[in-house]
This record gives C-alpha cells, structure tokens and sequence, in this order.
C-alpha cells in the first residue's frame, strides 16, 4: 500500500532500527517506546489488521506469535513481556497496517 508507513519501512523506503527480519516479518523498535523495550513486529505483506486475516494467513499469525519468546529473550526479557495488538480506531491502532506490540523491563507497567 503506497501511503502505508509500515509498508514503506518493509520496502526500506523509511529508516527503522531493525532488530529482526525474515521472509515474512520486519522487526524494529518503536520511535515512541512505552517501555525500556518497545518493538514492533509487522508482516511483510499488508494486512490493515486482525480483522483482515483469513485462513490463509495462519501461518504467518503462528509465525508472528512464536518469535515473540525469542525476541523478548534476545532483549534480555527473562522475566516476561507483554504483548499487545491494536485493532480499529476503537482499539487504539493508529497505523493501519498488522502489528505486535513487544513491550518489556523494568519500568513496564501493569493495567
């Protein structure tokens, strides 16, 4: 999607702090962290968001799960993290392209 933000930084048109990437995710930290580890994990293809999946994108959603623990140790997240995904306008998403919030440390707080 040409006006997408999160598009444009899987194509490399935009600069993010990358700390993953494969065939079918980008990886990066937020510019706006909540916490002392912020990072997004977005698909490479655009899907605006949850409501958008279809069986077809099953294997990409597991794949997207499953690195989670895998990041959050690589962070240093030991402990735990949490995850979040914003879904619509009422659900607090702002960029309407599929993301993973991966948040963790000392400062992270409950709610």
């Amino acid at each position: 999607m040409s006006d997408c933000l999160f598009c444009k930084i899987v194509a490399g048109e935009v600069p993010s702090d990358r700390v993953y990437e494969d065939d079918q995710v980008v990886v990066f930290k937020d510019i706006n962290p909540k916490a002392k580890v912020h990072l997004l994990v977005i698909p490479r293809i655009h899907l605006a968001s949850l409501e958008d999946l279809q069986p077809q994108h099953d294997q990409l959603i597991a794949h997207m799960m499953r690195l989670l623990p895998r990041l959050a140790r690589e962070q240093g997240l030991e402990g735990g993290f949490r995850t979040i995904v914003n879904t619509g306008r009422g659900g607090g998403q702002v960029i309407f392209h599929l993301h993973l919030h991966l948040l963790g440390g000392p400062d992270l707080r409950t709610f």
